[in-house]
Formats: structure tokens, C-alpha cells, sequence
């Protein structure tokens, strides 16, 4: 049966997004005495918030300026501004939502502004604009599931009705803390991580509605 509303991560799940912004992250942090590769880095921090990254990074020796944060976010948008491609089968699943009449949002970790201009490159935005849920905005983060009920209650939808689409292990164990059924997206890898939060694994985006059931 399908969901009555499909609740979508943002990096790596509607735009591909990640690789960029670790790799603005890799730079940075590697001016701040702390040297990692893109893959741990992606591997420590993917799914996690900006504050998370800058205390465990203190943690690993990094010397990081009292502003940090606000200096990484403005390089990283900088790049995102540079382009970031949308995951493909993402704009014909959404056509497939619509037709079916099937509500849909995007919850993330990121703040409105990035989201903006993630999706403003390739049209998504306008799909997305009015049902976009932030943790900057709420308060809270993945993966404390307020997030993913308060989307349900806003779109008056009960938890088992809903599908979670995640790309990271925090954002599985959202869903799966606020009891919604979840489908790790796992392109590069074997979901390991996603799976042990209880997310049924795919790694093609075109392989996602028939998994919904569309």
C-alpha cells in the first residue's frame, strides 16, 4: 500500500550534494590541524549538524576560531552555489507523487538557506518551498525524530502512513525512533549502518517506486 505522505532527506537524497560540502569541510578543517580524507570524513559527520562537526573536531585537535561555524558555512555555500546536480530519478519520482496525489516534504539538518539553493538549481525548489522542515528552524535534529512528527502532524497523517527516504544512519534512526517506515539510500555502499537503524536498503534512486508502491 502506498504512503500517504514521503518525507525526503535533503543532501544525498534529493540533490547530490554530499561529496561537495565534506570536501569544503576536508579543506578547511586541514587549515585547522585536523587532516582527514573524504571518506572519513563523510564517514564521522554525514547526517550529523554543523555544532556536532566543530565539537568533535575540537575532540580530534582541530584548532578551530571562535566562529567557526559561520566561516564553514559560508565556504560551503559558496561551493553549493558553484552547482550540485539532483540525484537522478528524483524529478520523476516527485511527477509520480503528484499523480498520485501523495504529499510530500523534505526534512533536514541543513538550514533553509542551504536547502535553497540546493534545490533552486534544478527546479526543486518550488516543489519543496512551502513544505520544508529545518532543524535550525525547529530546534532539534536527527536524530531526535521531532522533525519527522512534526511533518506527520502538520500534514495530519498518521506514523504508519509515512515513508522516510535517508541517506544516513541519523536520519534512519529518526524514522525509526518516531516508529515511520524507512528506505536507506545507499549508492556508494553496502547501508550497513542505515540498516542496522532498521531502513530497508536500495541503491538505485529509479528503484524507489516500487518500493512505495506507486
Amino acid at each position: 500500500m502506498p504512503p500517504e505522505l514521503v518525507i525526503f532527506d535533503c543532501d544525498g537524497v534529493l540533490v547530490d550534494s554530499e561529496v561537495v560540502s565534506n570536501q569544503v569541510l576536508v579543506n578547511n578543517l586541514a587549515r585547522y590541524g585536523l587532516s582527514l580524507t573524504l571518506e572519513q570524513c563523510m564517514d564521522l559527520f554525514v547526517g550529523g549538524t554543523m555544532k556536532g562537526v566543530e565539537t568533535k573536531s575540537l575532540s580530534m585537535g582541530a584548532q578551530l576560531p571562535p566562529h567557526w561555524i559561520d566561516e564553514i558555512y559560508d565556504e560551503t555555500y559558496i561551493r553549493l552555489k558553484q552547482g550540485v546536480p539532483v540525484i537522478e530519478g528524483i524529478p520523476q519520482i516527485l511527477d509520480r507523487l503528484d499523480a498520485a496525489h501523495i504529499a510530500y516534504c523534505v526534512a533536514s539538518n541543513g538550514s533553509e538557506e542551504k536547502m535553497a539553493i540546493t534545490l533552486g538549481q534544478n527546479g526543486l525548489l518550488a516543489r519543496f518551498e512551502k513544505t520544508m522542515f529545518s532543524a535550525h528552524s525547529l530546534g532539534t535534529s536527527k536524530p531526535d525524530p521531532h522533525m519527522f512528527l512534526h511533518a506527520a502532524k502538520t500534514f495530519n497523517v498518521t506514523l504508519d502512513a509515512c515513508s522516510v527516504i535517508e541517506d544516513s544512519s541519523s536520519g534512519a534512526k529518526a524514522a525509526r525512533r518516531a516508529r515511520m517506515k524507512c528506505f536507506g539510500y545507499a549508492p556508494h555502499n553496502d547501508g550497513r549502518k542505515l540498516e542496522r537503524e532498521g531502513a530497508q536498503i536500495f541503491h538505485d534512486m529509479n528503484t524507489l517506486p516500487k518500493l512505495l508502491h506507486l
